[in-house]
């Protein structure tokens, strides 16, 4: 194997590690989050506030720090995202005033915008036939992460709710010391931007704009818009949907988010890795959100408890392929000067669909019926489908 090829592949594992780390220090937050709002206010509104506060801030932070690393190179920009999201868990376990709660998790949106930047370090060291496997393995990290972090977290809160908090700010911390002294930058000097930044560069809506202004790239991000918000809305409103249908409580739901997360390593992590690199990549890609949609009607129809586990494991298979083919089919229809600055702005469009899917799954589940966020997610994982189907598989 060529030197310059064990470097990237040593870069690319700690990346992944530090993108874990990341991770599992926000997955520890999930079980007690309600409780630090329920110390100052009981009602579901504050608790739903705390949580959109860091999607709104992810929103408004990505395309920016996208673009600085396209500017000032990668490493700097995700070193100081997790050593950001390890003052935000301190804060957050410290605060004494729903405030404090407030901006912990502003700070920890903000800098939770590493995603795109760490997407960006992949494509800088990968060839473009390898980044939708590569991509992949983000979601199987993100799985991961999901599945330990919970139950990690649930564990710490029997010795106190600011245990978890502290456990993720230092987790943080060892991922952001460990990055500073084995992480190698990937974008070298002469491949970075000499485009000045300017105050549009911290207006999501400019850089979402300009992106969709693309041709080559305007219905990848179209398809991860609605295909998001209809997964957002599972991810929001599932506890409610199997309470009101099942009457399946907290433990029955934590298990089969367990049974969601496994899958999603197994599809990532395993199954995206062995694709052959012939497959043509929009033609998968459709075939993946077919199957998503498929599931999501699986689970609007179910009417057993097992039922669900089938149809999960559909809409799994099928996001599992899915998802790292659209960001696969962006990276490689943009330059090298400005992955970082438009893989930015499809994060701000992922964070936007945390914000709308949720709102959309509780409106139209109190309107239509517990099924509906589920079936209309399956008419709008098809559409996603028709969007990527026109488009050719270079532009």
């Amino acid at each position: 194997m060529p030197e310059a090829t064990k470097a990237n592949n040593r870069a690319l594992a700690l990346v992944y590690a530090t993108i874990f780390l990341d991770v599992l220090g926000l997955g520890i937050l999930i079980p007690v989050l309600p409780y630090f709002a329920q110390q100052y206010r009981t009602d579901a509104l504050t608790v739903g506030l705390l949580s959109a506060a860091f999607s709104i801030a992810q929103f408004m932070a990505s395309p920016f720090l996208g673009a600085l690393s396209d500017r000032v190179g990668r490493r700097p920009v995700i070193l100081f995202n997790i050593l950001g999201s390890s003052l935000a868990y301190f804060l957050f376990g410290w605060a004494s005033t729903l405030w404090l709660l407030m901006l912990a998790r502003v700070l920890e949106g903000i800098t939770g915008g590493s995603i795109s930047t760490a997407q960006a370090y992949i494509a800088d060291v990968t060839p473009p036939e390898d980044r939708m496997k590569r991509f992949g393995l983000i979601g199987a990290v993100f799985g991961l992460g999901f599945i330990i972090g919970p139950a990690f977290g649930g564990f710490l809160s029997t010795y106190g709710l600011s245990w978890p908090a502290y456990a993720a700010g230092t987790l943080c911390l060892i991922a952001s010391i460990f990055g500073y002294f084995f992480l190698p930058e990937s974008l070298t000097i002469e491949k970075r931007s000499r485009a000045r930044l300017t105050l549009g560069d911290a207006n999501p809506f400019k850089k979402i704009a300009e992106a969709l202004a693309r041709d080559s790239i305007r219905p990848i991000l179209m398809a991860i818009f609605v295909v998001n918000v209809a997964f957002s809305a599972l991810q929001s409103n599932f506890a409610l949907f199997t309470l009101r249908r099942f009457q399946m409580g907290p433990q029955d739901n934590a298990w089969i988010f367990v049974y969601i997360g496994s899958l999603s390593i197994l599809m990532q992590g395993v199954v995206v890795r062995r694709m052959p690199k012939t497959l043509n990549p929009v033609t998968t890609c459709v075939t993946g959100l077919a199957a998503m949609s498929l599931g999501f009607l699986g689970i609007s129809f179910a009417r057993v408890e097992w039922h669900l586990f089938p149809a999960i494991a559909i809409l799994a298979f099928g996001n599992g392929i899915a998802a790292p083919m659209l960001t696969g089919l962006i990276s490689r229809r943009v330059g090298e000067r400005e992955q970082g600055t438009v893989l930015g702005s499809s994060q701000a469009i992922l964070s936007s669909t945390r914000i709308v899917g949720p709102l959309f799954a509780g409106f139209v589940f109190d309107a239509l019926g517990s099924g509906a966020p589920y079936w209309i997610g399956s008419i709008l994982a098809i559409a996603g489908a028709a969007i990527v189907a026109r488009t050719p598989v270079k532009a």
